[in-house]
Order: structure tokens, then C-alpha cells, then sequence
């Protein structure tokens, strides 16, 4: 069994899994088939640097990942999935969805709880800091699962939750020393105790306390400082999962922490098959690049890089440019298929 806890991402018609030494992409082709790519961490200067391993500065560089990494294979996972090409994407790209994901998250989660709290608090009476605090906090929460609601209406997420069920299940399998194989993966739930949903929601909660050192703030002061602490808040917050999560065989400690999991049934759905074949796929290239042993017995779907996939896309497509012309030119032995015509009315 791997010594390291993986963890993954969701993507668009893929799982992303984090290992030691790399991360490793599957996608569901849309011919039908696997195609994966993996990436050494360490061609990152973030990871190169031996305190990105330091307690409170490890959560910040898997905000990173989350953020820029996993931002950037969200991206060319689309792009896989609506063309069949996996597209290079510049990192102007990159950094345009990313700024406009963080505009928008913070907006969201962190300015607008400010602002409906200073609206009640000035349509009530004696709303002390404390209360204040907890309002936000509760708003904060709110907001946040309601957004999860909404966003679990369309098809599209939906798929995307199944995929994130399938990473968690088939993480569980590693854990537990099973075979990588869908009948051993199905065994397992869909939720899983270090997932990025329930690090949200401890974020919230490590948020309540961080901002009451905000009190009798004006309100431009109040966003700078949230601003100011959401890496501190980050920082503490995985400190707080990464407990949670080694020591979840304490009843208490469980009863704590069940709410993340509850939380889950939003953010994860039960996949198909298919969807877990890509899992094992991706689990199993990330153990390969850390060069850990795969679990005996694992099946190993089929499966071909990216780079390859590309290339039997683009000789595809020119093919076919190639035939068009042809028969637009009116080459002998290229005339288009006869039609059949529609009778009059």
C-alpha cells in the first residue's frame, strides 16, 4: 500500500490525482477511450523549495495546486472533451479564467457576507461583535451551500460530481490495500475525509474566528483585512483537516468533522463504470511516476497518452481537409455521395 495520501480532482470528464513526486490526468476521450498525461511536481519552483512540505505552508501550496494546476488541467480537460484535441492553453489562458475564478469566489464568499451583515446589523438593534461574527459566518455558510445546490441543477456538474465520487472511491480502495478494480472500488463511499469540500467548510468556520481581530473595522478596512487573512485562514484550515482526517477513528473527533461529510452528498454523486475505469487509470500513473508498486490484481484499463491522442486527432482532421478539397476541386474518383432527393410537395 502507497505510503502517501493522494488525493485528486475532479475535472471535466477526467480525474486529476495528486502523488508525491506527480500529478497524474486521465480524461474519457470522446472516441471512447483513456487518454492520460502525468507532470513532474517538481518542474514547479513552489515544490522545489524544501518548506513546501513545512506545516502551515503545505496548505498554501495545495491552494496553489487547486488553484493554478488544477485550473489549468480543468481548462485543457474541456478542451478534450468538446474537440478531442487536448490544446495547449497559453498562460494568458490560464490566468484570465483563474483571476476571474477568484474574483468571483471572493466576491461571493467573502465580500458579500460583509455586506448583508452590515445591512442587518443597521436594521437591528444591539447586534454586538460577537453576533455580528456569527451572523456573517452563518451567512457565509449559507451562501456557500446554496451555491452548491445551484450548481449541482446542471448536467454538466452533475458529471463532474460523479467523477469526483469516483477519485474519493477509488482512493479508499488504495487506502484499504485493494485491488484497483471496479467491483473493489464500488465497495466504497463516495465521500472521503481529506476532500476539498469539507476543507471549505472548515475554512468557513476558521473564518469566523479570524475575522472577529476585524471588529469596529469601517468597511473598506474590513475587505483589505479579509484579503489580508484569507492565506492565514487557508493555512490553519488544512492543519485542521489534516487532524481531523488522522485521527477520524475518534468517535468525537468523527462526530465533529460529519457535517464535511454530509456536505459530500452535494459535491459527489455514485459513478459508472466508465467513469472509475478513468480513476484507476489516473491513480494508477500517479502511483507509476512516484514509483510506487500498484496494487496486485488492479485491472489496467486501456489506455494512451495525450501526446498520441493529439496526433491521431490532428492526422484525422487533416485527412479529411484533404478530402474535402478534393472533392471541392472536382478530382476524378472524389465526387461526393449522391443524395437522396426529397419528393416534391
Amino acid at each position: 500500500m502507497a505510503r502517501f495520501n493522494y488525493g485528486g480532482q475532479a475535472l471535466i470528464e477526467g480525474v486529476l490525482m495528486r502523488g508525491r513526486d506527480a500529478i497524474a490526468v486521465a480524461v474519457r476521450h470522446p472516441d471512447g477511450d483513456v487518454v492520460w498525461e502525468a507532470e513532474r511536481l517538481s518542474d514547479s519552483i513552489v515544490h522545489r523549495h524544501r518548506a513546501a512540505g513545512w506545516p502551515f505552508v503545505r496548505g498554501l501550496v495545495v491552494l496553489y495546486e487547486t488553484l493554478v494546476v488544477g485550473t489549468k488541467w480543468l481548462t485543457r480537460s474541456a478542451a478534450i472533451s468538446a474537440a478531442g484535441e487536448g490544446v495547449e492553453l497559453g498562460g494568458g489562458v490560464v490566468a484570465l479564467t483563474l483571476t476571474i475564478s477568484l474574483v468571483f469566489g471572493i466576491a461571493l464568499f467573502f465580500v458579500l457576507p460583509l455586506f448583508l451583515t452590515q445591512a442587518a446589523a443597521s436594521a437591528a438593534t444591539g447586534v454586538g461583535t460577537l453576533g455580528k461574527n456569527l451572523l456573517e459566518g452563518a451567512i457565509r455558510l449559507v451562501v456557500f451551500v446554496a451555491y452548491l445546490l445551484l450548481i449541482s441543477r446542471s448536467g454538466e456538474i452533475k458529471r463532474v460530481f460523479q467523477y469526483h465520487g469516483a477519485e474519493h472511491m477509488s482512493i479508499h480502495a488504495l487506502e484499504h490495500g485493494d485491488p484497483l478494480t471496479p467491483e473493489k472500488v464500488r465497495q466504497y463511499p463516495t465521500a472521503h475525509q481529506r476532500c476539498g469540500t469539507e476543507f471549505l467548510l472548515v475554512v468557513v468556520i476558521v473564518s469566523i474566528l479570524a475575522f472577529s481581530l476585524l471588529a469596529g473595522q469601517g468597511l473598506v478596512a474590513a475587505i483589505l483585512g479579509r484579503l489580508a487573512l484569507i492565506p492565514v485562514i487557508v493555512a490553519v484550515s488544512y492543519e485542521v483537516l489534516r487532524w481531523g482526517a488522522k485521527h477520524r477513528s475518534q468517535p468525537l473527533v468523527r462526530w465533529i468533522f460529519m457535517p464535511g461529510i454530509w456536505l459530500q452528498s452535494i459535491t459527489t454523486r455514485q459513478p459508472d463504470d466508465s467513469m472509475i475505469e478513468v480513476a484507476i487509470v489516473s491513480l494508477e500513473e500517479a502511483l507509476r511516476a512516484d514509483g510506487e508498486a500498484i496494487p496486485e490484481g488492479s485491472v489496467h484499463p486501456a489506455r494512451r497518452t495525450m501526446a498520441q491522442a493529439d496526433a491521431e486527432t490532428r492526422a484525422a482532421r487533416e485527412a479529411a481537409e484533404r478530402e474535402a478539397s478534393l472533392v471541392a476541386a472536382g478530382v476524378p474518383g472524389r465526387e461526393p455521395e449522391p443524395r437522396d432527393e426529397e419528393p416534391l410537395a
